[in-house]
């Protein structure tokens, strides 16, 4: 990271301490894995080197969650600004031109009105920093307000129609054969060593992809590498997965040129003992493993990495998922065993990881497990599997309560020791009835109380109720005693 002005944030204490100063406060929050953080960070110190009277804060988003819930950060980058001792602004994404408009507004040196010129963020930020400053700034003042939805539509069409247009799509500045940039050169000798074919597009020919598709991706820099329609990311990020043997298992999670990989396993399962499964083509012994296994925990999830280190975000956004459920798991790094990793996809006919089982059932991946925490879903099944015991609200156990005999009386103490006249009242109109009920003593759980005054919208006791219905309180009662209809009913 760069380094200029900017503190690297300890605690919400030393940020709280900062903002009620009164002095203009800037908080930057990143990721490691994040270039789009990286590069705005370059912009963000070179920022507090113009503005000195303010603080910079960097703050790493994922290692401090105590400030990054603070401020609800969801996305990264991410920027908040304090003046007067108040939050005044935000802003999300890679921005540059915004970020230094709004640091001068509250910094107080710059018209917020005009755009920001690259030279407030000091000369030395650099070539390469500028440069991406002057095409952000270029790409504001070329789409006017009035037309960009429509105009937004049209380039986003066209943008989606480019990445999926192969399987891997490669934005980059040339061609694979004549590569303009080193960056460029570096990320296709990479595709080239791992004997992938691929599309590119040169974004030097076309200004409008070139500028709408660092917008679109959320990413400012070229090249972009995409698979399957999802960004990988740029040449930083490429190199490292490279690196660590990890873009083969993107691609192979994705089913790109991955058959030779599954069939030569699968190969080699099927030789040995106790043949091969005419269903799924692996053998009855690596079947046998696979759902040992998936049984192991009831619930079990294959990842990449370890709960302590997950090696990809998808698998992390489960475990947390999980916690937050307050389920326990039990886990399988899938990076660690080949035919284990080949043959779960096969044997679950799901492409990709993580994936995950609630007593040996495929629930899915993590969009799926995202979608069904969200609407609840993910709750019933692990209630209805009985993983978890599902929380009783207060509406559940008075519904229970009102059925828990056909006749049921609330009231003030017991049938056999009334506490107040009018329950004693009701229990001799039942008596003489020849009634058999059940009761409940609301003085002995004032939960119960105060909530079956809201829940049956009446507000004194006793209350009778009939097959889970209200029939009312102590004169209803006496009055349908009197003239005959307290029978009737329960003869009903």
């Amino acid at each position: 990271m760069a380094s200029g002005s900017v503190k690297n944030a300890g605690s919400k204490a030393e940020v709280d301490k900062a903002v009620s100063e009164g002095n203009p406060v800037i908080l930057h929050f990143w990721a490691t894995w994040c270039e789009a953080s990286k590069h705005m960070d370059q912009v963000f110190s070179h920022l507090s080197t113009d503005f000195p009277h303010a603080h910079f804060f960097r703050v790493e988003a994922e290692e401090q969650p105590e400030i990054s819930e603070a401020f609800s950060v969801s996305a990264v980058p991410y920027f908040v600004f304090f003046k007067g001792g108040k939050a005044v602004d935000t802003l999300e994404g890679a921005d540059p031109s915004s970020l230094a408009n709004k640091v001068a507004k509250v910094a107080g040196s710059v018209n917020p009105d005009e755009p920001a010129a690259p030279a407030s963020l000091g000369l030395a930020a650099g070539a390469t920093v500028l440069e991406t400053v002057k095409e952000f700034a270029k790409y504001d003042r070329e789409v006017p307000v009035g037309n960009q939805t429509g105009r937004s539509d049209d380039l986003n069409k066209k943008l989606r129609q480019l990445i999926n247009s192969h399987p891997v799509m490669l934005f980059m500045k040339g061609t694979p054969e004549e590569p303009k940039c080193g960056f460029s050169q570096k990320v296709v000798n990479i595709l080239n060593e791992e004997k992938l074919q691929f599309g590119s597009f040169d974004i030097l020919t076309d200004q409008e992809v070139r500028d709408g598709l660092k917008k679109f991706s959320n990413w400012p820099t070229y090249p972009q590498l995409y698979c399957k329609g999802e960004l990988i990311g740029g040449c930083d990020i490429v190199i490292s997965m490279h690196e660590g043997d990890e873009l083969k298992y993107i691609f192979s999670d994705h089913e790109i040129d991955s058959t030779n990989v599954i069939d030569e396993k699968l190969s080699e399962s099927g030789s040995g003992k106790g043949g091969v499964s005419a269903s799924t083509g692996l053998s009855s012994s690596v079947t046998s493993r696979l759902v040992s296994l998936i049984n192991s925990s009831p619930v079990m999830v294959f990842m990449k990495g370890t709960p302590e280190e997950p090696k990809c975000g998808f698998s992390r956004k489960v475990l947390d998922i999980l916690e937050q459920e307050k389920v326990e798991y039990k886990s399988f790094d899938v990076l660690t065993d080949t035919e284990v990793r080949q043959g779960l996809k096969v044997h679950s006919n799901w492409s990709s990881y993580p994936q995950l089982y609630i007593k040996g059932e495929l629930i899915g991946g993590s969009d799926v497990v995202l979608e069904m925490q969200k609407s609840g879903e993910l709750r019933r099944v692990l209630a209805d599997k009985g993983v978890i015991i599902p929380h009783e609200t207060l509406d559940d156990r008075l519904t229970k309560l009102v059925s828990s005999s056909p006749v049921m009386l609330f009231m003030k103490g017991t049938p056999d020791a009334p506490k107040c006249g009018f329950s004693s009242k009701v229990v001799n109109a039942l008596t003489d009835e020849g009634v058999t009920f059940g009761s409940f003593d609301i003085l002995s759980d004032d939960a119960v109380r105060q909530g079956l005054k809201t829940f049956s919208n009446w507000p004194t006791y006793p209350q009778l109720y009939y097959k889970g219905e209200l029939i009312g309180g102590c004169d209803i009662i006496l009055e349908m005693k009197n003239n005959g209809e307290l029978k009737s009913i329960f003869s009903e």
